[in-house]
């Protein structure tokens, strides 16, 4: 298994050509779900609000159920030059993403009861259909998908993932605006283009792990596996996806403390987030990048190399978003131009550049160093310091936003996220410390 050279440099340019295919993927993929939605705001107001009210279900599941599935990759990075110790970890993996891929089909499946229990108007609540089960569908090909293509970063094979996402986006591009508006189909048409999607990127992701395992998932399906090995990988899947719901439920908190201060703060936030959540996919593409690296080293008892390989990603990550933030900052005006024209707004959103610009810096490093826990199967750490602070700045956000505004309430995320990164640099450092150490020759 390739893992980069002997200094920090190399590992830098590893971390790069492993993360770029993923970072195009998942922009490809995120521009695609915009095409959705315009598609459908241009059908009707109530299929859109029907939309909306699925995927905040949709979106955390899919989050979760992928998070999930993550922890396969310090495992399959480990095995990667044992072919038979590989193939019983992709055995295991994918009955653990079965397993998380219905439950969270359940929820979103669910969304029609919840709707109504929570007074979604029934108006909204008549739009769904069928469309809910069609996501739910959705979900589960994505716990596939998403074991497959976790276990093909480990293997350092990204590339192939990169072609699953722009297969996905091509036919959520072309499929959504064919089927919601040309064959008059409206929230239907919008669920079968994402479930297709979802097929497409499963199948292709799949197909390619196949060939790297140089058997088919019968075979490697027809072993037994054992539950103390499918616990070993959810004690490190199950707290990366229980750290993804975290995070949506207190950044829903600081929504609504948004929504308290002003209608024109409420719209500022909003786009403040759309351009975090944008960004934040390339620390996510560069983390994923390090697991294989940090946990193939770990597994050799190369204590150095893990501390020089996390070191590595935070250098790749922190320098891309800064990159990424300078850019924000010098074309403020045109960047909040695409999102708004209200001059108020506008004015609220570009005192704010500077604060979101920090917030991402941050977000960036707490993803890797909680990546790199990861590729050393402690995921755990990681959730729990996340879960505290976190959980604190859900307490604070509403008496934050009557007192500071939304200024406040950005600069309180933007410190939350530095203390994440510290406490998790803290409990990195820790298990560090404790990984066996073979000496060098």
């Amino acid at each position: 298994m390739a893992t980069g050279g002997n200094d920090v440099r190399s590992d830098i340019r590893h971390i790069g050509w492993v993360a770029l295919p993923l970072y195009l993927s998942m922009i490809v993929v995120s521009l695609s779900a915009l095409v959705n939605t315009a598609a459908l705001g241009r059908f009707g107001t109530a299929a859109l609000a029907a939309f909306a009210v699925t995927v905040a279900i949709y979106f955390p599941a899919m989050a979760a159920v992928s998070g999930a599935v993550r922890g396969v990759m310090p495992f399959v990075a480990s095995a990667a030059d044992d072919p038979d110790r590989l193939r019983r970890v992709v055995r295991d993996g994918t009955w653990l993403s079965v397993l998380v891929g219905v439950l969270g089909a359940g929820a979103v499946a669910g969304v029609p009861l919840l709707a109504r229990v929570t007074g979604v108007p029934e108006s909204t609540v008549e739009q769904l259909g069928s469309f809910p089960l069609l996501m739910a569908a959705g979900v589960l090909l994505n716990s596939f998908g998403s074991m497959a293509t976790s276990c093909l970063v480990a293997l350092g094979r990204s590339t192939v993932v990169m072609y699953a996402g722009l297969l996905g986006a091509a036919c959520t591009a072309v499929l959504s605006p064919l089927l919601v508006n040309g064959a008059g189909l409206g929230l239907q048409g919008a669920g079968i283009s994402l479930l297709i999607a979802n097929l497409a990127i499963a199948s292709v992701t799949t197909i390619g792990l196949r060939r790297h395992l140089g058997v088919g998932f019968a075979a490697v399906l027809s072993g037994r596996s054992r539950l103390a090995d499918l616990l070993e990988l959810a004690r490190v899947g199950i707290p990366m996806a229980a750290t993804v719901l975290v995070k949506f439920g207190v950044l829903g908190a600081v929504a609504f403390a948004a929504a308290l201060v002003s209608t024109t703060a409420a719209a500022a936030h909003s786009i403040a987030t759309a351009l975090v959540s944008t960004t934040f996919t390339a620390a996510v593409a560069i983390g994923q990048a390090t697991i294989p690296l940090l946990s193939w080293r770990a597994e050799r008892g190369e204590r150095p190399g893990v501390l020089r390989g996390v070191v590595a990603g935070l250098i790749t990550a922190l320098g891309t978003l800064a990159v990424i933030g300078i850019a924000i900052l010098v074309l403020r005006d045109q960047v909040v131009s695409l999102f708004t024209s209200d001059p108020v707004v506008t004015s609220a959103m570009t005192g704010l550049v500077v604060i979101v610009v920090l917030v991402i810096l941050g977000d960036g490093a707490q993803a890797i160093l909680g990546f790199g826990l990861t590729g050393l199967k402690r995921s755990t750490p990681s959730f729990l310091v996340f879960a505290v602070v976190y959980g604190v700045l859900a307490l604070l956000v509403v008496p934050v936003a009557r007192t500071g505004g939304l200024t406040g309430l950005w600069v309180a995320l933007a410190v939350a996220n530095l203390v994440v990164a510290l406490g998790q640099a803290v409990a990195f450092r820790w298990v560090w410390s404790r990984l066996p150490e073979v000496p060098s020759h």
